[in-house]
């Protein structure tokens, strides 16, 4: 995509090369909540990847599972209060009591944090744990199709 001038666009206003970079840029009020739900996300899910995709850090076991996105980081002329943590699969978690946000979103549903005293350590742990449940079914239903895509073609 060009702007008016023939430039590029670019959809983001910054590129990390490494997590350090990340939190490096990170201004010192959002990093507190992004530490603090970092540190719960490792927790729940000690066998996670922790890589950056769109320049924040999506954490994945067989899929992506969940991301920190601080509003330090912008989507193209798009931008959001408070800091998310995003689950990929929001729309297969139980969620009777609506604490997560869905917007206009079809499957990915976040929480917003705006100070690190918002943070339900209790809760969380349960909408992690179980998105990792959805992550290992899926992981399932994915190698059973596999399995019997070959044996028809067998």
């Amino acid at each position: 995509m060009k702007d008016k001038s023939g430039k590029k666009k670019q959809m983001q206003n910054v590129s990390f090369k490494s997590l350090e970079e990340f939190f490096e840029f990170i201004p010192p009020d959002e990093l507190k909540i992004v530490e603090a739900l970092r540190k719960l996300i490792l927790e729940c899910i000690p066998d996670c990847e922790e890589k950056l995709t769109f320049n924040v850090p999506f954490y994945k076991r067989h899929s992506n599972i969940c991301y920190i996105w601080p509003p330090s980081i912008t989507w193209g002329a798009t931008s959001h209060h408070g800091v998310h943590l995003g689950f990929i699969n929001g729309n297969l978690l139980q969620d009777e009591i609506r604490f997560l946000l869905r917007g206009k979103r079809k499957q990915v549903f976040w929480k917003a944090f705006y100070d690190i005293k918002e943070i339900d350590a209790n809760l969380l742990r349960v909408y992690l744990h179980e998105a990792v449940l959805v992550d290992q079914e899926k992981a399932k239903m994915k190698s059973k199709s596999k399995k019997k895509i070959k044996r028809s073609l067998s």
